[in-house]
């Protein structure tokens, strides 16, 4: 086990004038188990293959533990990763897959026997040891690339988007075993997705990465309660936050007939840097109410119901300063509106999220 250390760390790209990973500052505890997150071409990719040893580092350092690894091969890192594609060799069986590594390292046949049929227990392998990739399911294959990583204990698990290629039924439970399998072995784990819900579900801290650029890193609850920015609000959660820029009062934001209330002091700071007359205002789904037209609430005309059993997500539109804007909530089944309806919608006091309208900082 270790920690991992980005100091700085910076890649460029040949012939590209904009870093790919820009001046990343994390640092990775002993035993922990922390998600990259973020959309294709957030950095978070390049940023494990730095990791590894895969990319090249163009300023800064990387270190595990207190060695510096920024310049080392990814053989002298102690560091096993699991990829996207599985990468099992077809010609050989799941034992034979599990046990290469260590082969090359001339470990005793013992100790390889030892390790593969451990590893094969813990994922449950065992009847599969003498088959072939090709005779395997997917979810069964990257258990066995997982079971590769495990059989060489190195200090630390890289996990690049491992799920992708399995059906969604299956990465709900692959996602389950390799966060409990994680917690067993206490291995320093770092995990890369572009699905929200799986770094929500999996890490201990989740770190959101947007053009190169580390936006926020924290637990998954800490995220989702106080986002940082507009992006990491925006990113995190499903449906997502219902997040617009609206007019801007002494006693609040106005949503057409709706005056969502702030403090002086939001008010003062959103008035600071340009952004005197605007500010953006956020609501999750699940934090606001279906009101009577009396109340006060926003009005929007329902265009979706989607039905999920114990509750429902409303989709529908609002006609804010001139413009259609859309909006989601999410509501008790029993009250479901009906397509075309106009209900009323009215944030929870307490619960909005103020954003800056230029700098998009939370206030």
């Amino acid at each position: 086990m270790a920690t991992v250390t980005f100091d700085k760390a910076t890649r460029i790209y040949p012939g590209n004038e904009s870093p790919a990973v820009d001046h990343l500052d994390l640092e990775i505890n002993d035993g922990e188990f922390l998600v990259l997150v973020g959309p294709s071409g957030c950095g978070k990719s390049t940023s494990l293959r730095m990791l590894a040893g895969l990319e090249d580092v163009d300023e800064g350092a990387i270190r595990i533990d207190d060695r510096d690894v920024t310049h080392l091969p990814p053989k002298a890192r102690d560091i096993a990763m699991v990829f996207q594609n599985y990468a099992l060799y077809p010609h050989m069986t799941v034992y034979e897959n599990m046990a290469f590594a260590l082969k090359l390292r001339k470990t005793s046949k013992d100790e390889i026997d030892r390790r593969v049929k451990e590893a094969a227990a813990l994922l449950q392998l065992e009847e599969y040891l003498g088959r072939k990739p090709k005779a395997l399911s997917g979810g069964q294959r990257q258990r066995v690339a997982m079971g590769r990583a495990i059989v060489r204990e190195p200090q630390v698990f890289l996990m690049d988007e491992p799920l992708s290629n399995l059906d969604a039924k299956l990465r709900v439970q692959t996602r389950t075993q390799i966060a409990s399998l994680q917690a067993k072995l206490g291995i320093t784990t770092v995990y890369v997705t572009h699905d929200q819900v799986e770094a929500m579900t999996m890490g201990h801290r989740v770190a959101v990465m947007l053009d190169g650029v580390l936006q926020q890193v924290d637990t998954p609850r800490a995220l989702y309660d106080t986002p940082a920015n507009v992006f990491v609000a925006g990113f995190m959660g499903s449906p997502a936050m219902n997040i617009k820029t609206v007019p801007l009062h002494d006693d609040g934001a106005n949503f057409a007939e709706l005056i969502v209330p702030l403090t002086r002091e939001q008010v003062a700071e959103a008035r600071t840097e340009g952004g005197s007359d605007t500010v953006t205002v956020g609501f999750r789904p699940e934090d606001c109410d279906i009101v009577s037209a009396e109340e006060g609430g926003l009005p929007l005309v329902v265009e979706l119901v989607e039905d999920l059993g114990s509750d429902a997500n409303v989709y529908g539109h609002a006609a804010i300063e001139g413009a259609s804007e859309r909006f989601v909530v999410r509501t008790d089944r029993r009250s479901m509106p009906t397509m075309g309806e106009t209900i009323f919608v009215k944030p929870r006091t307490g619960q909005s999220h103020v954003f800056h309208a230029v700098t998009g900082r939370r206030i």
